[in-house]
């Protein structure tokens, strides 16, 4: 007797520029949790993938090469079974009528806000990237079970 295989929930993670911790949500999830879900990203604004966060995250094997940064509007009218803004002004500027069975904000410092060298930054790249880790495979493995 063989199983349907079971439907991945959708997940859409929300920043203000879809640079760099929307971008580090989506890889992670969609490398450590892809059993169960698949994750998307977007921004208020579109930029460009933050080079500093593409860095760290490779350092965990996920390669974000492909990631391009993309507004809300790209999703206009599909379904997402999670909303989640990772920072206040995404939080505020979401609409309320964006498709998400269950909208959260989980929110996380911006690395990207930081000045200095790459050495002098990237210990705040791999903190952000890391609690994103953990914070959201608590969110979704023992919250969601």
């Amino acid at each position: 007797m063989s199983r349907e295989p079971a439907v991945k929930k959708r997940v859409l993670f929300l920043c203000t520029h879809n640079s760099c911790r929307s971008q580090m949500a989506e890889g992670l999830v969609n490398h450590f949790l892809a059993n169960r879900f698949q994750a998307f990203s977007a921004g208020t604004e579109a930029t460009k993938v933050n080079p500093l966060a593409a860095r760290v995250m490779s350092e965990l094997g996920i390669d974000l090469a492909a990631h391009r940064s993309k507004t809300l509007d790209e999703f206009a009218g599909e379904k997402f079974d999670y909303v989640i803004t990772l920072c206040g002004d995404a939080n505020k500027r979401c609409p309320l009528f964006f498709g998400g069975v269950e909208r959260v904000h989980i929110g996380f410092d911006d690395p990207s806000q930081l000045s200095g060298r790459d050495e002098e930054v990237l210990p705040e790249y791999r903190r952000v990237r890391d609690e994103l880790k953990q914070r959201l495979t608590l969110y979704f493995l023992e919250e969601r079970a």
